[in-house]
């Protein structure tokens, strides 16, 4: 049992081995399935290649840091630098997607205006490769999403040509500033015109002015298209913004299209822009600051004028000149104080505006900033506090340019802005209280000093009047002088928080997209892949029988050899065609099946009897019998062949005999053994042919009449062949194996299914049938399961190739399979 086993294991391991080895050239087989595919697959890429649009990316790298301005520190009363917000680089990243951001930069290009020239299969973009330009007059209207043909013609002429198309009773027209649309109805279909480069169009349809270009170009003919603005704002929102490396405060920029020289543009502009809105927005509290110092200092100045020559005026007419000492003294002392108390009093003024200010405006905005005090806030912290407030709310405006109010982003701020006023007025509260208490006090050192001031002359008294308020208006005159001074100072020394370490360029690089090389291997793997999954599929859904590997791995009952196809017209291969292929191969199961027969005889000269038999009728039974019979016969060895499938009678049309009696008359009476059996052109081939369909086919072939003609034939002839019904459809069959020596089940390639032979293995393998041998019929080398078996001695084609009249020359796989020694 042990051996056995092991027997068993070998066996296997050695089938899986053929199994692979013959699904490999199952698979090469179809080598013109996989050409075919990988033809049309590369065409397709080749197609695919050619004409998409080739599609370019360029990028630009900018860093966004906030700088400081050195000539200011935080302790001045113009506070224009305040610090950062945590998220600046995020709020950048949302700026540049954003639509107001990409609106200005569209409408700083004029990206709505299309050049196009006339390539191998469209219309291509040729921004920045034409000899002219288009400048816009944005407040008239434009033709709109209709071609304007541009041909350029001598002495910097050009010709401006339109057909409007059958439809050109309705024209559309775009006013690019106002965003409208608008119709017009020209006078005929087509409109041509020339012009010479410079020329200012004024048309009702055609607002620009046509400019020279350096860039040059490749034609004399280009078309102009006026397209939509926010369709094109729209295209350009998809600019992808990363990270240059975690944690720094560089990013990149990438935009993707089909012409670098827009896209450089485009890059290179949006950062300008955002450079300019930044650097505006960082300086409008300067800004802001200077417009009110400047109208403070005008008025100030009159002031200072009129109060100087009333002072000159009432010298001369009193006579008076100088002080006293004690007068001058007493000036001294109460100018400084009056100077304290104004002071004092302009910054209780400033936060009681301040904080009126930020009371009314529940609703602050980068646009709404508070005019700063002309003089210093004595707390810090106000200052610092008023500058966050700014940059805060000026953060908050810009997100919800491009995002809604429940914006996670939008809500913090709005929280941190609420937190930061009430700390404000807070602060005002407290710093006004102390500002109060310190003027009470310097008004009642004022009164004393005022006291002295009357025990003075009267003309000193006035002459002292006069000087303080000189004295008083010309340092607020200087003040005010050097606050302006500090803040154009701040606005033209300001430096952007926006710096481009690289520009976006076009360096040569090539496309992007359509991706060449990836095309053509994924035509590679397509071409591959879809033939190999069809034969996979289709080796799943097969059930039939191909090789002879599949009957010896999934069956006991042993080959006895294969029957190539029979190319003839007639069953009679080896009669026809003795030197065929075919004819060969029953030589060689008539050498083969001696072994059966010798099991089963105790003598090589007594009559023998072969048994065909199929699962189902089409296997090729019939044609098996009729040529064994001949391959006996022509051996010289008297042959019968008697046709016992009573129920689809086939013999007779390949002899050409008439199936008007036969066994079925012997089997009633009515015929003699004789009297049935006919003599063919086969020398020692007679046969036996069925007869009419009898409605009791099993009962005769059981009968005792069966028996005795089984007698009769096997005492008069060297071989009788038995072709019998298929035991897959009758059992006739099995009751007629009891005259046989050797059984041949006949099993048709690529036709009988795989499990129609269970039921004759099963009776093998329990040993209720013996002697009995399957045999491939219909069995083609050419056939994409023809690789295992069929060629080797034994197996029915003979001992080489050369020999035979319809022998075939090998195939390339043929020719590798024999170098492989497989």
């Amino acid at each position: 049992m042990a051996n056995k086993s092991n027997f068993s294991i070998e066996k296997k391991t050695a089938s899986s081995n053929i199994d692979l080895t013959s699904y490999f050239f199952k698979v090469l087989s179809y080598w013109k399935w996989f050409l075919l595919t990988t033809i049309i697959a590369f065409a397709i890429a080749k197609y695919k290649n050619d004409r998409k649009i080739r599609g370019y990316s360029l990028d630009t790298v900018v860093s966004i840091k906030e700088e400081s301005n050195p000539l200011f520190s935080t302790g001045t009363s113009l506070t224009f630098n305040w610090g950062g917000a945590s998220d600046l680089l995020e709020t950048i990243k949302v700026i540049l997607r954003s639509r107001t951001h990409n609106e200005k930069v569209v409408s700083r290009l004029q990206f709505y205006t299309q050049y196009l020239v006339q390539g191998e299969y469209r219309l291509d973009d040729a921004y920045g490769k034409t000899p002219f330009k288009i400048k816009v007059d944005t407040e008239k209207p434009q033709l709109y999403n209709t071609l304007i043909k541009v041909k350029m013609l001598a002495n910097n002429k050009v010709e401006l040509s339109i057909d409007y198309g059958e439809n050109f009773n309705r024209v559309s027209l775009i006013n690019y500033k106002k965003d409208s649309v608008s119709y017009f109805t020209p006078t005929a279909r087509n409109y041509s015109e020339e012009f010479t480069l410079g020329d200012k169009i004024e048309k009702e349809h055609l607002n620009f002015t046509i400019l020279p270009s350096k860039s040059g170009g490749s034609s004399d003919e280009y078309f102009v298209q006026f397209g939509s603005f926010n369709g094109v704002v729209g295209g350009y929102r998809n600019v992808n913004v990363t990270d240059v490396a975690k944690g720094s405060s560089l990013i990149r920029l990438a935009l993707s299209g089909p012409n670098k020289n827009r896209l450089a543009d485009y890059l290179n502009t949006s950062v300008n822009v955002l450079s300019e809105d930044k650097q505006n927005q960082k300086i409008a509290y300067a800004v802001k600051t200077k417009e009110y110092i400047d109208t403070l200092f005008i008025a100030e100045s009159k002031s200072l004028k009129d109060i100087e020559r009333e002072l000159g005026k009432y010298k001369q007419q009193n006579n008076i000149y100088d002080l006293s000492a004690e007068g001058s003294k007493i000036f001294e002392e109460t100018t400084t104080l009056e100077r304290e108390i104004r002071g004092v009093n302009d910054n209780v003024t400033y936060l009681n505006e301040l904080e009126s200010y930020i009371k009314s405006h529940s609703t602050y905005n980068s646009e709404a900033i508070p005019v700063p005090a002309s003089v210093e806030v004595s707390d810090a912290k106000i200052t610092s506090e008023i500058a966050d407030l700014i940059q805060k709310s000026t953060l908050r405006e810009n997100l919800r340019s491009t995002v809604t109010a429940n914006h996670p982003q939008v809500i913090g701020l709005e929280k941190e802005i609420a937190t930061s006023r009430r700390v404000l007025l807070e602060n005002i509260v407290t710093v006004r209280g102390s500002m109060q208490s310190k003027l009470r006090t310097n008004r009642n050192r004022l009164q004393t000093f005022s006291g002295k001031l009357r025990q003075l002359p009267k003309k000193e008294q006035g002459l002292i009047k006069f000087q303080r308020n000189y004295e008083i208006s010309e340092a607020n005159y200087n003040y005010l002088k050097q606050k302006s001074y500090e803040a154009g100072t701040a606005i033209a020394a300001n430096v952007s928080d926006v710096k481009v370490i690289d520009s976006a360029k076009d360096l040569g690089q090539g496309p992007v997209y359509p991706n060449t090389q990836f095309n053509y291997v994924l035509a590679l793997m397509l071409g591959t892949m879809l033939p190999l999954f069809f034969i996979i599929l289709k080796e799943v859904l097969d059930n039939k029988i191909h090789t002879v590997e599949e009957i010896q791995n999934n069956y006991d009952i042993p080959v006895l050899g294969v029957v190539g196809k029979n190319m003839l017209d007639t069953d009679l291969a080896v009669f026809t065609k003795p030197k065929s292929t075919v004819a060969e191969s029953f030589r060689a199961l008539r050498s083969n099946i001696q072994f059966l027969f010798r099991n089963n005889t105790e003598s090589d000269s007594s009559s023998k009897t072969l048994v065909l038999t199929s699962s189902i009728s089409g296997e090729g039974k019939t044609m098996i019998s009729i040529n064994m019979a001949t391959v006996f016969a022509l051996s010289g060895k008297k042959t019968v062949l008697v046709g016992l499938d009573l129920r689809k009678p086939k013999i007779f049309g390949d002899f050409g005999l008439s199936n008007d009696f036969g066994v079925v008359n012997y089997l009633i009476n009515q015929k003699s053994l004789d009297e049935v059996t006919h003599t063919t052109q086969v020398p020692n081939l007679d046969v036996i042919l069925s007869g009419p369909i009898p409605p009791n086919p099993s009962e005769l072939l059981l009968s005792n009449k069966a028996d005795e003609m089984m007698v009769a034939l096997k005492e008069k002839y060297d071989y009788v062949v038995l072709d019998t019904p298929p035991v897959g459809l009758v059992s006739d069959a099995l009751e007629l194996f009891k005259y046989s020596d050797a059984v041949i089940y006949v099993i048709r390639q690529n036709y009988s299914e795989k499990g129609m032979m269970k039921m004759i293995d099963e009776k093998y393998t329990n040993k209720e049938v013996k002697n009995i041998s399957y045999v491939l019929n219909d069995f083609s080398v050419g056939s994409s399961y023809g690789y295992g078996y069929g060629y080797g001695y034994g197996y029915g084609y003979g001992n080489g190739y050369g020999y035979h009249e319809n022998d075939k020359p090998k195939t390339v796989f043929q020719k590798i399979k024999n170098k492989l020694n497989l």
